[in-house]
């Protein structure tokens, strides 16, 4: 057979994640870089699973949606600091909220193709670290200096200098095409679907709830490690109701009638970082490390959330799921009633909803609520932009494992951009 000819694909397996407590922005890790959080979570993962001696990983790749220049090699980095064997290779890869997903998926290529037995994949942010980029219009004066070929030249250029040139640069959560923010697009979206208030309040309540109860069974035991003084979500709140969620003041919105997005059913900015461990079979099986489950399936999708349908509500900023998942579905020959379990990253309750009618409007069976984010999700845990994939596939494999049976379950992430990232996970 030649070399070039495609070889079989081998199935990868889940084995066990690993990630820091999630906590609000300015809180208890304010002053906790990328590469500290990430390593806490990589040296726990380490340790749980017994991965200290040369050779046992065959790969890191993690990413960080807001990096300082000093995150250029974050991945590698973290390997360095961490109890991982400094020989393993590892690489850095970012699709805003959708990178620690394909962290996974790009670490699960290489194990399907029997380029690597066993890689770790995730992700890290903080969005109270987050870099000041120099003023624009300093930075250009200080190049214009730098190309200078005279001291008189760069002293002129220097001269250019005002008080106002010194104001930093600060990170916007807005989009460079549009200049509106992530809660302003799911506001519009929100209009277009006519997602009630109520309804939104109901699922972030139950977010809370479900969060709250995997904590109280020890769902999370072999998932989160203790940080910087938390041991649990900071967002959690176990007492969240309806009731209490309709009394918060709409925040985003406000320019239409009748807004109805809140603080209360939209994710606040969030610290974290968050591992997963995989595998092919043979690995496991040789270390005697029995599989979550196995990732089956993956697909992205983007739209055009700028020129698109947008007033329509299809082609919102946050809808590349709507698309994502139906084909993905079709390509494995599976319905929405094939799955045991549905994971919806919860950016805004509004988005949710939205996803959910926009899959029954392309033919998808309606989702039994009872299956969707069984153990609580963004709006309840927070979310650090590059950890979540990690950490919805860490959880979700758990959850199936928990059933101590077949089950299958289905991930569906939104990303900045106007893209999404999806999977499926089964347990057999």
């Amino acid at each position: 057979m030649s070399p070039l000819a495609a070889q079989p694909t081998r199935r990868v397996a889940v084995i066990g994640g690993a990630r820091v407590p999630f906590a609000r922005s300015d809180g208890p890790y304010a002053t906790a870089s990328n590469q500290e959080m990430l390593t806490a979570a990589l040296d726990d993962l380490v340790a749980r699973h017994g991965l200290q001696e040369p050779g046992a990983v065959g790969e890191f790749v993690a990413g960080a949606v807001l990096k300082h220049s000093r995150d250029f090699n974050l991945a590698r980095e973290t390997v360095l600091g961490s109890a991982l064997d400094p020989r393993t290779p590892a690489y850095d890869i970012q699709q805003a909220c959708g990178t620690g997903l394909q962290a996974v998926i790009a670490a699960a290529n290489k194990i399907a193709l029997g380029q690597t037995e066993s890689a770790v994949a995730g992700g890290a942010d903080t969005a109270s670290d987050a870099p000041l980029g120099v003023n624009d219009r300093l930075r250009r004066i200080l190049l214009e200096g730098r190309r200078a070929k005279s001291l008189g030249g760069r002293a002129k250029a220097l001269a250019k200098i005002r008080p106002g040139h010194l104001v930093p640069d600060i990170p916007r959560n807005a989009e460079p095409r549009t200049g509106l923010s992530m809660g302003e697009h799911a506001a519009v979206t929100a209009r277009a679907w006519g997602i009630a208030r109520k309804d939104q309040d109901e699922l972030a309540a139950t977010s809370h709830r479900r969060l709250a109860a995997a904590y109280e069974r020890g769902l999370f035991r072999d998932l989160v490690v203790p940080f910087r003084g938390l041991a649990r979500d900071q967002n959690l709140r176990p007492g969240s109701t309806v009731e209490k969620l309709a009394a918060l003041t709409p925040v985003f919105g406000l320019s239409g009638a009748e807004p109805t997005m809140t603080a209360g059913n939209s994710t606040p900015l969030t610290d974290g970082a968050a591992t997963v461990l995989l595998a092919s079979e043979e690995w496991a099986e040789a270390r005697g490390l029995e599989p979550l489950a196995y990732l089956t399936a993956y697909e992205t999708a983007a739209v055009d959330f700028v020129d698109g349908d947008v007033a329509g509500g299809e082609d919102g900023l946050l809808m590349a799921p709507a698309y994502a998942v139906p084909r993905m579905l079709e390509r494995a020959g599976l319905g929405i009633e094939d799955f045991d379990l549905v994971e919806i990253h919860e950016a805004f309750a509004s988005q949710v909803l939205a996803t959910l009618a926009a899959w029954e409007k392309r033919g998808l069976a309606p989702v039994d609520r009872a299956r969707l984010n069984a153990a609580g999700s963004s709006l309840a845990t927070g979310h650090p932009f590059a950890a979540t994939g990690a950490r919805v596939v860490a959880t979700l494999a758990t959850l199936l494992a928990e059933r101590e049976g077949p089950g299958r379950g289905l991930i569906s992430v939104c990303a900045a951009g106007g893209q999404g990232v999806t999977a499926i996970l089964e347990r057999t």
